[in-house]
């Protein structure tokens, strides 16, 4: 086989090349604490990486939603419990309205609930970042829209959101909601807040109904009629107590699932991405002795000539 001139320094340069090359890359790796730039410097690995940072971005999506349902579960929650002190005032005036109590008495009775109807409106017509709390997924939309007479006496109290709540995934597959409905007569679905045909709750037409009951010193009425009421409307409020309080639950477990998920996640992509500085700095002095050692036979060889050998 015939060998040219040109064989050898070709092939020393190829060498010089590649060993320049992974001189470069431990180089880069020892700076950058990185052991991977590019997909082939291990693509099985990066492949892993991949799927784990795709992963990442999803729980961190999740926390996001859990922040935000956390949020809207607090705000609605501070309105509920004051909407139940409305509810529990009625109740008591409800109570203390008997044969025993003058038509003046009454009539002031009267006018502290007509306070308290104005008082509810005001709690449930609630806003948190510009959204309405209680009108569904009309975000926009004042879920109840109050009408008085010239007296300043409340005649109505119309819900004008929907029926329908949206939800969030706060983890794979898990969806909830930290929205309580206002208002619910469909007789399905998420149950009412103020008003609901299934548990008979409807809290301001029955404080509009004792107000009345009080102003005329019907108190027959008011014993026949308003503690039933206002106790049914008591018992939905406490049933959305408890319902919030379960998803303030299942929010805390779930952003405490999602954040050690993100800690595992950041250490397995660490663990696949970062180099070993101790052996990046043995393979790089190897390297670059290597590299030192082919500059130097090469050189040595290449400086010789024909002459050299036959003396």
């Amino acid at each position: 086989m015939r060998v040219t001139a040109s064989t050898f320094p070709n092939s020393l340069l190829t060498q010089l090349n590649r060993l320049a090359v992974r001189q470069s890359r431990l180089q880069q790796q020892a700076a950058t604490g990185q052991r991977m730039t590019f997909p082939d410097d291990d693509p099985v690995a990066m492949r892993r990486v991949i799927d784990m940072q795709g992963e990442a971005s999803s729980v961190s999506q999740y926390l996001r939603n859990i922040a935000r349902h956390k949020e809207l579960a607090n705000a609605t929650y501070a309105s509920i419990k004051s909407l139940k002190t409305v509810v529990d005032r009625a109740s008591e005036i409800a109570t203390l309205a008997d044969d025993l109590k003058s038509p003046e008495e009454l009539r002031v009775y009267a006018t502290e609930v007509n306070e308290l109807i104005k008082q509810g409106a005001q709690v449930v017509n609630v806003q948190n970042r510009g959204d309405y709390l209680f009108s569904g997924t009309l975000l926009d939309k004042k879920p109840f829209v109050m009408a008085e007479d010239s007296d300043g006496n409340v005649t109505s109290v119309t819900y004008q959101g929907n029926a329908a709540l949206s939800e969030s995934e706060i983890g794979h597959g898990v969806a909830l909601t930290a929205q309580t409905l206002g208002a619910n007569t469909t007789g399905a679905g998420y149950r009412g807040l103020v008003t609901d045909t299934r548990t008979g709750a409807d809290i301001f037409n029955h404080l509009i109904a004792l107000r009345d009951r009080l102003s005329a010193g019907d108190t027959a009425a008011i014993a026949a009629h308003s503690p039933d009421e206002l106790g049914r409307d008591a018992d939905t409020i406490l049933f959305h107590i408890g319902t919030n309080g379960a998803v303030q639950t299942r929010l805390e477990t779930g952003e405490s699932i999602m954040t050690k998920r993100s800690q595992n996640l950041e250490a397995l992509v660490s663990k696949e991405t970062d180099a070993d500085l101790a052996q990046t700095l043995v393979r790089l002095n190897e390297v670059q002795t290597a590299y030192q050692a082919a500059l130097q036979s090469g050189g040595s060889i290449l400086n010789r000539s024909l002459l050299d050998f036959i003396r």
